[in-house]
């Protein structure tokens, strides 16, 4: 299916002077938890980024960047230190998308860039909002999906589940499913190039692999992801103080959107969760009232 965009305005002006959502757009992503905004991205800057993700894949750097996912020692080179992948995580017309879904104060969580290639295994049902535990949606999360080349059903489809952002689970609570047909499902497989999709984090969702039809056309995929401002909220990267750092050093925020490489909206799960875990046993209520409460 293509899905056509009801609102062209995306040329990049300041976001305190245009909007760049229709009220419905708005409505749909509350719903829905997802808009799909075909051909956001210019050719001339998909071009450049495509030429980055290749630079990314075949020099090896996305490979030493998962070996550093556990460690304390970040990797020499992140995806941000790339030009035009550092540039797109503030890149204007999608910062104030997120002004419109998320409020003014909002920071960076993390950049991911990859290429598929025909083949590529599927990913089964799962949620990416980040929290521990899991028990609420007062603050969002969002992840932008960019599809460089588009999607064109060769590689795999996106799947989303409508309306799963509404509630509260484990990220794998449905993975026994695989990528498994489930009632009420969106299949996305066909987009321009230069599409991105905004999801809120808690949205359900599975990469679907298909079988190949001869084409050996990869798929350029980016994704970023961003957290709304007003609690702390878990990294997964425990080189995370140093990317938030790099990210000021290299101006990212153009001087435009100062919270976005903030430290203070984010804390180390891998210090505070086995903390938490000897605390969180029974109710927690019994910990958080008055004793005497407890009795009335």
């Amino acid at each position: 299916m293509i899905y056509k965009n009801t609102n062209t305005n995306y040329s990049g002006v300041s976001s305190q002077t245009s909007k760049m959502l229709s009220e419905q757009q708005i409505a749909d992503f509350n719903t829905n938890g997802y808009i799909i905004l075909p051909s956001l991205l210019t050719s001339d800057l998909v071009d450049k980024i495509v030429s980055e993700v290749d630079v990314w894949v075949d020099n090896g750097l996305r490979q030493k960047s998962i070996a550093k996912a556990r460690s304390t020692t970040p990797p020499a080179i992140m995806e941000m230190d790339l030009e035009e992948h550092g540039k797109l995580i503030s890149h204007p017309p999608m910062m104030s998308i997120l002004e419109e879904l998320m409020g003014p104060v909002f920071a960076f969580h993390h950049l991911h860039s990859d290429r598929h290639q025909p083949g590529t295994s599927p990913k089964h049902w799962h949620h990416d909002y980040e929290q521990h535990p899991q028990t609420n949606r007062s603050h969002t999360m969002i992840h932008i999906f960019y599809y460089l080349n588009g999607l064109s059903g060769n590689v795999g489809d996106l799947v989303l589940l409508p309306g799963s952002h509404q509630f509260v689970m484990n990220k794998k609570a449905l993975s026994h499913f695989g990528d498994a047909s489930l009632p009420n499902e969106v299949v996305i497989d066909h987009l321009p190039p230069g599409s991105a999709l905004v999801l809120h984090s808690a949205l359900l969702h599975t990469r679907r692999a298909k079988q190949s039809n001869g084409l050996n056309t990869p798929r350029y995929f980016i994704d970023c992801s961003y957290c709304q401002g007003g609690i702390r909220w878990p990294q997964v990267k425990t080189y995370w103080r140093h990317m938030l750092a790099r990210g000021r050093e290299l101006g990212l925020d153009r001087g435009r959107w100062p919270e976005l490489f903030n430290e203070k909206h984010f804390y180390s799960p891998f210090e505070a969760v086995p903390q938490f875990s000897t605390i969180n046993q029974g109710s927690l209520m019994e910990k958080l009232v008055e004793p005497q409460l407890l009795e009335a």
